[in-house]
């Protein structure tokens, strides 16, 4: 039975042979390992492995095991890749460096004011609900370039780039191409798209980070 670490190097190494595959400069895509549900005793061996950059879905959950681990791998860089509450806008700047799921414009203002409260500058994702289904969150496609006019004019956030999640039930590579579209328009140069299943695809349609859980730690009970 393979470790989470054995994990890791395959899917580390399937991305840069996608990189190559697709024709990307070498280490173009940036790695999310997603620990959402794992206890940090279960993150320490990807930890010890290098690997750095980590992907959470909760604030509270975050809040719970990663100062711990921050204590022991200053290096650690933590993306909030999970729907944001805004009574959760303090302990999320706080927490997290990297936000992926700005999706209102009553979130995007409460980060601002407690970015500014708290002396922060955190690089911000738009989450497009590329599909438009009704029960997941993002906006919808047509509302990307005045919804960007929002956060970054009237919020003043730093938003460097278009995150989606593809419907289950549908090829993700017409959403990958319509999120790297979305961004080309808009002038944004980052892409947050690709999960275990589907990341090589995304690879190809010019994802700046992939975010990949169970592919690494195994199955969520």
């Amino acid at each position: 039975m393979s470790s989470a670490t054995d994990r890791l190097s395959g899917v580390q190494s399937d991305i840069r042979s996608a990189e190559a595959e697709f024709g990307r400069p070498d280490n173009a895509v940036e790695l999310i390992a997603v620990s959402k549900t794992f206890a940090a005793e279960d993150i320490v061996p990807v930890l010890d492995a290098g690997q750095r950059v980590f992907g959470e879905n909760r604030v509270q959950e975050a809040m719970g095991k990663w100062p711990g681990l921050r204590e022991r791998y200053a290096d650690i860089e933590l993306h909030l890749i999970g729907p944001l509450q805004s009574n959760k806008a303090r302990e999320a700047v706080a927490t997290f460096d990297v936000i992926h799921t700005v999706d209102r414009p009553k979130i995007a203002r409460a980060l601002k004011t407690e970015m500014e409260k708290q002396g922060r500058n955190l690089p911000c994702f738009i989450q497009v609900n590329t599909g438009e289904e009704p029960q997941k969150a993002g906006i919808a496609p047509k509302d990307v370039a005045s919804f960007l006019a929002e956060c970054r004019d009237r919020a003043g956030l730093n938003i460097v780039g278009l995150m989606c999640i593809p419907p289950i039930d549908e090829a993700p590579g017409e959403h990958f191409a319509l999120l790297e579209k979305l961004a080309e328009r808009s002038g944004l140069e980052q892409l947050s798209m690709g999960m275990s299943s589907d990341y090589r695809v995304a690879v190809g349609f010019g994802a700046t980070y992939v975010r990949v859980g169970s592919a690494i730690f195994g199955a969520r009970g």
